[in-house]
């Protein structure tokens, strides 16, 4: 990451005091994989003891899957790889994987090169989750400097799997972004991405191009990880990039892909709200035309597509329509442990949507406990809790079955008189 790196930052805290954390960050997420349950029942069972028996079990399995990754087996390789993926995802485990760094990215670089479908994807996923372990600092760069030709390669490759393709333009971004340490290289990434997603620029007459789904999403992945590594750049690579695709980006409005419709009406908004952070009277030649596709989009009543489809678009431009002309954002308030999260502008909602993508349920857990992540939020320091006022701190599985019955009883009540209320006004 290029601005206000850190040699140490690292993933996690280590020692006998543990951060307080949820209990969808808990080793719950990883039910599927019974020896990862098994192994954290004997934990909260026992003392010390069963404490060092139970994190020696646990090692010992990822041990095993670093060790299939080399099988002959495909499907055992897949296995492997998810086992890992779903590891590093729920837990802070600096300290085993910056001892097996190499060992893992050149796992990674096998898989990527001479795997298939979804191999490279799970490969891709897991070099990301790698730096994110890591976090931004001389680990990271060796690993992405090893593995950052070779997903270049499979992006710009056109007969390479598409799905691989998709995964890696997602990874790449990410990867970037974390261990990247040349501002000048993470342009020339960005200038990847633009070799893709302007494939899917409606031409000067109007007509869209001829894109089937799948490299829709393609593009509409690269999009997103290029206003990813917006987020980094100078104030000086930001206006060249302003001049020369805020007015083009308006074509991407046009897809006939709801997801690039999508992507590239909040990429938009996030150019906006960069510009104006540069220069508060910052002026937009085809101001008037663009809020007039926005609010179109906002309110589409396009029989032609679907309702799902149309809600999402509709609530999304809404919000964009805001940032272009008034600079508004709708806060989001992220609650993890004792703490809280305010998503206020349009780069924090990237770049917390990034990250979210790759560790999924266990978010909240990373944001609790991985310095490189809250560095990343300016949250501080990681706040660490012992595991006895942990564990008193922890909801019952049975207490949170009562609460959301409630709450759904309550829901269901409101929505109920709602939906009672539009049938009276009708008949009427």
């Amino acid at each position: 990451m290029p601005r206000n790196k850190k040699k140490n930052s690292r993933g996690g805290q280590h020692g006998t005091v543990q951060p307080f954390s949820d209990e969808d960050a808990s080793i719950e997420t990883l039910s599927h994989c019974s020896s990862f349950s098994d192994a954290t029942s004997v934990a909260d069972e026992g003392g010390e003891a069963s404490e060092d028996a139970a994190q020696e079990d646990f090692q010992y399995k990822l041990k095993g899957f670093i060790d299939s990754t080399v099988d002959k087996s495909a499907k055992t390789r897949q296995g492997a790889l998810d086992g890992l993926k779903t590891a590093m995802a729920t837990r802070i485990l600096y300290e085993f994987i910056s001892e097996r760094r190499m060992t893992i990215t050149d796992s990674i670089e096998r898989c990527l090169k001479k795997g298939k479908g979804d191999e490279q994807r799970a490969a891709a996923s897991l070099a990301c989750l790698l730096c994110i372990q890591l976090g931004s600092g001389i680990e990271s760069e060796e690993v992405f400097k090893t593995l950052k030709p070779i997903f270049k390669n499979i992006l710009a490759d056109g007969s390479a799997n598409i799905q691989a393709r998709q995964a890696v333009a997602t990874s790449l971004g990410l990867c970037t972004l974390v261990a990247e340490d040349d501002i000048w290289d993470v342009h020339a990434t960005m200038e990847c991405f633009e070799n893709l997603f302007t494939r899917s620029y409606a031409r000067a007459d109007g007509t869209c191009p001829s894109i089937n789904p799948q490299t829709s999403q393609l593009h509409t992945n690269a999009l997103l990880s290029w206003a990813l590594l917006l987020t980094i750049c100078t104030a000086n690579q930001l206006k060249d990039i302003l001049r020369k695709h805020l007015s083009k980006l308006q074509r991407l409005l046009e897809s006939d892909d709801v997801n690039m419709r999508i992507a590239a009406g909040e990429t938009i908004a996030l150019l906006f709200e960069l510009a104006r952070d540069m220069d508060p009277e910052f002026e937009f030649d085809d101001w008037d035309d663009l809020c007039d596709k926005l609010n179109a989009l906002a309110t589409d009543c396009n029989k032609h597509r679907a309702k799902t489809d149309k809600r999402k678009q509709r609530s999304v431009f809404r919000d964009v329509l805001k940032a272009v002309e008034e600079g508004d954002f709708q806060s989001e308030t992220i609650r993890f442990g004792t703490e809280r999260m305010t998503i206020d502008s349009w780069v924090r909602k990237r770049t917390y949507d990034a990250f979210r993508e790759f560790v999924g349920s266990g978010m909240n857990y990373h944001l609790q406990a991985n310095e490189f992540i809250r560095d990343v939020f300016e949250l501080g320091p990681p706040m660490l809790v012992d595991s006895a006022t942990m564990k008193a701190m922890k909801i019952s599985r049975f207490e949170r079955h009562l609460h959301n019955s409630a709450a759904f009883k309550a829901r269901t009540k409101a929505r109920s008189k709602f939906r009672d209320k539009r049938v009276d006004v009708g008949e009427f």
